[in-house]
C-alpha cells in the first residue's frame, strides 16, 4: 500500500459542497481548507460504505433527475460531493485501506454490467461509454422496453440488477467508473483500494438471456470477460493504484468443483496483469465451505483474503488450522449487517488469536461486509434515548470501532473507548426494558403444536367461494396505492402535531374513499384501502408494537433510490392494542366488495428490522407471530373476510448454505401459520412474496397453507411458472403470479397481460388463478397506475371470455 506522508496532511480545495434543492446537511459541507489527522500505520479496512448520504441526498438527487427537475451535471455534482465526504470521513477515522468504486448511482452489479458493455440489445446501445440513458433504462425500464430483472443480494434486503448473458453477448470496456473514482480520490490526496465485483461471482450472479437455454453455462463466458478486467487493472495500475479488491461473495455458497475451478482459472489468467499490485479477495455473508477455503487460499497472484468472521465464525477454525504463510488476512470482526455496538474485548481476543496464526504484520482489522447494509450515522439520531444509543453503532461509528481495534493491536489501546464499550454492553445485559416475562411464557407455550388450520385448503376455498362469490380469475392489487407528496405531507404534519387528529383522520379517510372509488370504477374484484396512513410496511407495525425503537435518519438502501428505515428490535415483542382494525373497518364500510385487511407477516418484520442479537432470531419471530395473530383475529371479528399477511422477505432470510436452510424454513413457515391458525374457514388468508428466487422453496411455500398467494413473476421473466411447468409441482390453492412490473414506469398493454395470463393457464388451474401486479403501487404515479390496472382488468375479463368459449 502506498503510504501517505507525512502523517499530518493539509491541502486546499476549491470544491463547493452544497446540494441544490436539498435540505442543508452540515456533515457534507467540507471546509475549503481541512486537515487529515491520520494514524495510517494502523492496519484497518472497510469493505464498503453506504452511498445514499446521511440524509438520503443521493435518493433526492436521483429522483429529481428522473423527473426532469435537474440535469446530469447536477446529479454528478451531488454524487461527487458524497464520495469526497465519505473518503474524508474514513481518512479522518484512521482507516488505512479506504475503498473506492463502492459508490453507485443504482447498483454495483449493474455498474459491472456497464463496465463489461454487457447491455441487452433491447436498450439500443450502439457502443461507447454507457451513459445515464442506457444505465437507468436497464435499471428501471422506459416507455418502450422493460427493466432487467431485480433480485435480492444474497440474504440481504438489498436488490441487485441481474445481468442477462448468452453466447451472443458482446463484451467491451464501456465504463471507466472504477478508474475515474480512484483518480478522483487520489487528486484529493487519498490513496484508495478500488473495488470490483469479481469476474466469477459476476457470472454466477447472472442469468441466461431470454431465448438462451437454462442449460447454458454462464461460466463459459469467463474467458470473454477477463480481457476487460485486465484492461481495468492496467488502467488502475497506470493511475497509481497499489491495491485492488475483488469481491467474490459467491465463495460462501455451496459450489461444485467446476465452479470452484473457475476461480482458480480466473485468477491464474489475471496473475500477470495484477503483478505489482496487492490483490485482496473479499468474501462475506457466511462461512466458507472447506473446499472453497482451500480454493481461495491457493489462488495465484492474491496477496490478501477477507473473511466475514461475524456470520462466518466457523471459518476461524479453518484459518487456525491452516493459513497460507505470507498472505494478509483481512479479519471481518465488525458487523456490517446490524447496528449493535461491537463487543470490543471479544473482538480483540479473536484478533489476538489470529495474530498468532498469520503474524502481526499480516493482520488487518475489517468489517464483516460492506456497511451498505447498515444505517449511516448515529449522530443524526436525536430521538433515541441515551441508554439505547449507547448500545448502537451505525456505519460512522463502525469506522471508529475498526480503528479502535487496529490501534489496540498495535499497542495503542484507547482505554476510555474500551471502558465505555464494556459499560454499554453491561447496561444492555442488565436492563429491565429488554425482557417481558409474559411474552417469554407465551412464546414457550407455542412448542408442541404446528399451528395448522383445522380444515384443508380445498374445503376452505369452497366455503370462501360461497361467501365471497368472486368471478373466475379474480383481480386484486397487492396493497399500497401511490403515496403522493400531499399524502406524505399530511403524515409529516400529523407526526409533528401541526395538524389535529381530527384533520388527519379526515384527510386519510378522503384518500381511502378516492382509492376505493377508483378500484370500483376499474372493476377490481377484491379491493385494498391503499395504505395512505402507512409510511413503511414494517415501520408502521413496529411503531405500534412494544420492543421496537425507531430512528429519524436510519435509512438503508434497498435498491436504486428506494431506501428503508428498519426498526430496531431491542426487547421482547408484544401488541398493546389493535393496529389496523380502525382503517380496515372504515374502508370495508365504503364498499360492498371484499376489502382486504393488510398486515405484514412476522418473518418479514423480522428480516426487515435490525434484530436483537442476544437471543435466537426464531424466538423473536415467534413473539412477533403472536402479536400478528392477535391482530388477525381482531380483523376477523370486525367483519374483514379477506386478510393478507405479507411475507415478502421470507425467501430473503434463507441461509446461504443448504445445511442450514431447513431449520430456518421450519420456524419461518411455522411463524406464518401461527398468525392465522385460529380463523374460520370462510376467512380467506392471502400472503405475498416478491423479488427472490422462490422455485427452490416451493414446498415450504405450499406448507405455509395460505388460501391465496400473490407472487412476483413478470420482472423475473416468469421464472416462477417453470416450477409448475418443468418441476411438475401441483398447487392446490389460489395463486396470483404478477402480470406486470411495478418498479418500472412502463405501462403494459392489455394484449401483453393477456399473453401472460394465457401462459399461466397452461400450468395453473383457472379456478385457482388470480390476476394482480407484481407488488404494491406505492412508488408509482397515478398517471401510470390507472391505465396499467385498467389494462390488467380488461385482460382478466378477456381471459374469462376465452375460458367460457372453450368450454
Amino acid at each position: 500500500m502506498r503510504q501517505i506522508s507525512p502523517t499530518l496532511i493539509s491541502f486546499h480545495s476549491s470544491l463547493s459542497f452544497s446540494f441544490p434543492n436539498l435540505p442543508a446537511n452540515p456533515r457534507l459541507q467540507i471546509p475549503v481548507r481541512f486537515r487529515f489527522h491520520i494514524s495510517r500505520s494502523m492496519a484497518s479496512h472497510v469493505v464498503g460504505y453506504p452511498r445514499i448520504g446521511p440524509k438520503r441526498e443521493l435518493k433526492f438527487a436521483l429522483e429529481s433527475f428522473w423527473d426532469g427537475k435537474s440535469n446530469a451535471e447536477e446529479l454528478h455534482k451531488v454524487a461527487s460531493d458524497l464520495r469526497v465526504s465519505i473518503w474524508k470521513q474514513m481518512a479522518d477515522a484512521g482507516i488505512k485501506y479506504i475503498p473506492s468504486n463502492t459508490f453507485s448511482y443504482y447498483d454495483q452489479v449493474l455498474d459491472t454490467t456497464a463496465m463489461l458493455g454487457a447491455v441487452p440489445s433491447r436498450y439500443g446501445w450502439s457502443g461507447g461509454e454507457v451513459g445515464f440513458d442506457v444505465y437507468f433504462s436497464m435499471a428501471r425500464g422506459n416507455a418502450s422496453v422493460p427493466a432487467m430483472e431485480m433480485t435480492k443480494w444474497f440474504d440481504t434486503n438489498y436488490h441487485y440488477i441481474v445481468p442477462e448473458l448468452g453466447l451472443e453477448t458482446e463484451f467491451s470496456y464501456a465504463s471507466r467508473k472504477a478508474v475515474q473514482e480512484y483518480k478522483e480520490a487520489r487528486a484529493l490526496g487519498i490513496d484508495t483500494v478500488p473495488v470490483l465485483v469479481g469476474p466469477v461471482s459476476y457470472l454466477l450472479l447472472s442469468k441466461p438471456a431470454k431465448g438462451v437455454g437454462e442449460s447454458f453455462s454462464l461460466l463459459s463466458l469467463l474467458d470473454k470477460i477477463l480481457p476487460i478486467y485486465k484492461e481495468v487493472v492496467a488502467e488502475l495500475k497506470a493511475a497509481g493504484a497499489s491495491w485492488i479488491q475483488f469481491d467474490e461473495p459467491t465463495l460462501v455458497m455451496d459450489l461444485d468443483s467446476h465452479k470452484l475451478h473457475a476461480f482458480t482459472h480466473a485468477y491464474k489468467e489475471l496473475e500477470s496483469s495484477v503483478s505489482g499490485l496487492n490483490v485482496l479477495i473479499e468474501t462475506y455473508f457466511a462461512d466458507l465451505p472447506a473446499d472453497a477455503y482451500n480454493t481461495v487460499t491457493a489462488l495465484k497472484g492474491v496477496t490478501a483474503i477477507g473473511f466475514d468472521l461475524v456470520r462466518g465464525s466457523n471459518t476461524l477454525d479453518l484459518i487456525k488450522n491452516r493459513y497460507p504463510p505470507g498472505k494478509y488476512l483481512f479479519a471481518g470482526v465488525v458487523d456490517g449487517r446490524n447496528i449493535w455496538a461491537n463487543d470490543l474485548d471479544a473482538s480483540l481476543s479473536t484478533l489476538q488469536a489470529l495474530e498468532g496464526v498469520v503474524g502481526k504484520d499480516k493482520l488487518v482489522v475489517s468489517t464483516s461486509c460492506s456497511l451498505l447494509h447498515t444505517a449511516v450515522d448515529l449522530v443524526n439520531e436525536t430521538k433515541l434515548d441515551e441508554e439505547l444509543k449507547s448500545w448502537l453503532a451505525f456505519a460512522a461509528q463502525k469506522l471508529l470501532e475498526v480503528n479502535g481495534l487496529a490501534k489496540a493491536l498495535s499497542g495503542q489501546k484507547d482505554e476510555a473507548f474500551y471502558s465505555a464499550n464494556a459499560a454499554a454492553h453491561a447496561s444492555r445485559r442488565s436492563s429491565p426494558r429488554v425482557t417481558d416475562e409474559d411474552v417469554q411464557i407465551a412464546t414457550a407455550a407455542l412448542k408442541g403444536s404446528d399451528h395448522r388450520r383445522a380444515t384443508n385448503v380445498s374445503a376452505r376455498l369452497e366455503a370462501q367461494h360461497e361467501k365471497l362469490n368472486l368471478p373466475i380469475i379474480p383481480t386484486t392489487t397487492i396493497g399500497s396505492f401511490p403515496q403522493t407528496l400531499e399524502l406524505r405531507k399530511i403524515r409529516r404534519e400529523y407526526k409533528a402535531s401541526t395538524i389535529s387528529e381530527e384533520d388527519y383522520v379526515k384527510a386519510i379517510k378522503e384518500e381511502i374513499e378516492a382509492v376505493v372509488k377508483l378500484q370500483e370504477e376499474l372493476d377490481i374484484d377484491v379491493l385494498v384501502h391503499g395504505e395512505p396512513e402507512r409510511n413503511d410496511m414494517v415501520e408502521y407495525f413496529g411503531e405500534q408494537l412494544s420492543g421496537f425503537a425507531f430512528t429519524v435518519n436510519g435509512w438503508v438502501q434497498s435498491y436504486g433510490s428506494r431506501c428503508v428505515k428498519p426498526p430496531i428490535i431491542y426487547s421482547d415483542v408484544s401488541r398493546p392494542k389493535s393496529m389496523t382494525v380502525f382503517w380496515s373497518k372504515l374502508a370495508q364500510s365504503m364498499t360492498q366488495r371484499p376489502m382486504k385487511g393488510m398486515l405484514t407477516g412476522p418473518v418479514t418484520i423480522l428480516n426487515w428490522s435490525f434484530v436483537r442479537n442476544d437471543q435466537p432470531r426464531n424466538e423473536t419471530c415467534y413473539q412477533i407471530a403472536l402479536a400478528i395473530k392477535n391482530e388477525v383475529e381482531d380483523l376477523e371479528k370486525a367483519g374483514i373476510g379477506v386478510i393478507q399477511i405479507d411475507e415478502a422477505a421470507l425467501r430473503e432470510g434463507l441461509p446461504l448454505r443448504k445445511s442450514e436452510q431447513q431449520f430456518y424454513l421450519d420456524w419461518a413457515v411455522h411463524s406464518f401459520r401461527i398468525t392465522n391458525s385460529a380463523v374460520q374457514d370462510t376467512t380467506q388468508i392471502h400472503t405475498h412474496m416478491c423479488y427472490s428466487n422462490f422455485n427452490d422453496i416451493i414446498d415450504s411455500i405450499i406448507d405455509m397453507d395460505a388460501d391465496v398467494i400473490t407472487i412476483e413473476n413478470s420482472r423475473s421473466d416468469e421464472k416462477l411458472l417453470s416450477v409448475f411447468r418443468e418441476g411438475g409441482v401441483k398447487y392446490g390453492a389460489g395463486m396470483g403470479p404478477g402480470v406486470y412490473d411495478i418498479h418500472s414506469p412502463r405501462i403494459p398493454s392489455t394484449e401483453e397481460i393477456v399473453d401472460r395470463v394465457n401462459k399461466m393457464l397452461t400450468v395453473l388451474d383457472s379456478k385457482f388463478l388470480w390476476v394482480n401486479p407484481d407488488c404494491g403501487l406505492k412508488t408509482r404515479k397515478y398517471s401510470e397506475v390507472k391505465p396499467a390496472l385498467s389494462n390488467m382488468v380488461a385482460a382478466a375479463k378477456l381471459a374469462r371470455i376465452n375460458l367460457a368459449a372453450n368450454k
